[in-house]
């Protein structure tokens, strides 16, 4: 029987096939499939640390509540006391299967580009040394940018990064081009 070492949302958990468990609240839908980070597979002829081809491929099958955890203060002879309590929110996941992975799967066929368009490449307008850039950086310098800067590094941080402070300092800057 082979098992595996995977970590998801920071914990990490020993799984095999098949295996249900519940893990801290995932941005999925249910019915997701989704690859966690492999630590080790074991099993099924020796141990390989941190696998490389190795694959686990998990499903998202419901969304849940924890059981609710009760909490009270109490001190003695001053009247003193409260009550509150706590709900984890849970995502159940199912281990569908653990293995390699698949050969190199034939590449989708693409449209060709139109002649008349040239292929643009979003990271080519992006201010230089944009990647190492904190969200206080970005704010700084947003308003030094071109405009094509600008919208490149607004479409990266919607693509890849999300942060909201970088993203709210560009648009900002925009605004401030356009009046």
């Amino acid at each position: 029987m082979s098992y595996a070492i995977i970590s998801v949302g920071g914990k990490q958990y020993r799984v095999s096939a098949g295996e249900r468990l519940l893990v801290d609240r995932l941005a999925l839908e249910d019915g997701a499939t989704f690859n966690p980070t492999v630590l080790l597979v074991g099993g099924d002829g020796g141990t390989r640390l941190a696998p490389a081809g190795d694959v686990v491929t998990a499903k998202v099958v419901t969304q849940a509540k924890g059981p609710k955890i009760r909490i009270g203060k109490y001190k003695q002879r001053t009247g003193y006391k409260r009550h509150t309590g706590f709900r984890a929110s849970l995502t159940q996941i199912e281990i569908e299967s653990i293995g390699a992975s698949k050969a190199a799967a034939k590449p989708a066929a693409t449209k060709a580009p139109v002649k008349d368009e040239a292929p643009v490449e979003p990271t080519a307008a992006l201010p230089d040394g944009y990647a190492d850039l904190t969200v206080a950086q970005i704010k700084e310098s947003a308003g030094t940018w071109d405009a094509a800067g600008r919208r490149a590094a607004l479409e990266h941080e919607q693509a890849h990064g999300k942060r909201k402070g970088a993203i709210a300092a560009i648009e900002a800057a925009i605004a401030s081009e356009e009046e």
